[in-house]
């Protein structure tokens, strides 16, 4: 069955957060004259990271709020070197308008969705707060292509894996699941789930390399998926 539209994740896959998130740690410790406590910019961007997926796995499986993954990012973070502040809300607060500043799209994120507006049906499903991937979305140029069909599980309530929040994306874009594809760069809770939910599952896997499981296929840039729909598009009309 002809896909008719595309559902994308935000973090990663359209907007290239982990350079901006990098950036924004290490940039919020030197303003608060804390670099000096890791070994290297590396080791610090590392643990706050990897701190950042153990909670923020918390939070989507609602054992945590997501402000309170937050704060329990910062005070984890802080407390590897001994330090602790009064407001770790405050301090996170700070480390994301760093982080905003360098924030920017994969080069080949507003090409494709220009290239298949008004072609096929766009939207977002993505695990996070809708107008903070609204703000992410605006500030690179890339809101005036979704703005319409942006989902997020903060206030659907239920987060990616589970199929219920994919399925409502296809609502919202007024398809059913089987004539929508889904692209991400989480293989887990971006292209496992979202072929266990019935859509086209396509993983982002901007390394190259990897191998997917059945019913999955592999992209290494936007552009692989816009050239693949287009050339479906042209072919049909000869």
């Amino acid at each position: 069955m002809t896909v008719r539209g595309i559902l994308f994740d935000v973090d990663d896959t359209l907007f290239d957060y982990s350079a901006s998130a990098r950036v924004g740690v290490i940039e919020q410790l030197r303003a608060e004259g804390l670099l000096e406590k890791f070994d290297s910019e590396d080791a610090a961007a590392e643990l706050w990271r990897g701190i950042e997926d153990e909670e923020y796995a918390r939070f989507r499986t609602g054992e945590i709020t997501f402000m309170e993954q937050r704060i329990a990012r910062t005070e984890r973070f802080l407390a590897s070197i001994g330090v602790t502040v009064d407001d770790p809300d405050a301090w996170f607060s700070a480390y994301l308008v760093q982080r905003d500043r360098v924030m920017t799209a994969f080069p080949d994120a507003l090409p494709t969705l220009r290239a298949l507006h008004g072609q096929i049906g766009l939207g977002v499903v993505s695990n996070s707060v809708q107008s903070m991937q609204e703000h992410k979305l605006r500030s690179t140029g890339l809101l005036p292509y979704l703005a319409d069909a942006i989902l997020c599980c903060v206030e659907f309530v239920v987060a990616k894996p589970d199929p219920s929040i994919f399925r409502a994306g296809c609502d919202m874009i007024g398809l059913p699941p089987e004539q929508v594809a889904y692209v991400g760069n989480d293989y887990e809770i971006d292209a496992l789930a979202a072929r266990d939910a019935g859509l086209r599952s396509y993983w982002l896997d901007r390394s190259g390399g990897a191998a997917a499981d059945d019913g999955i296929t592999v992209i290494h840039s936007l552009t692989e998926l816009t050239n693949s729909y287009l050339r479906l598009v042209n072919s049909s009309m000869e």
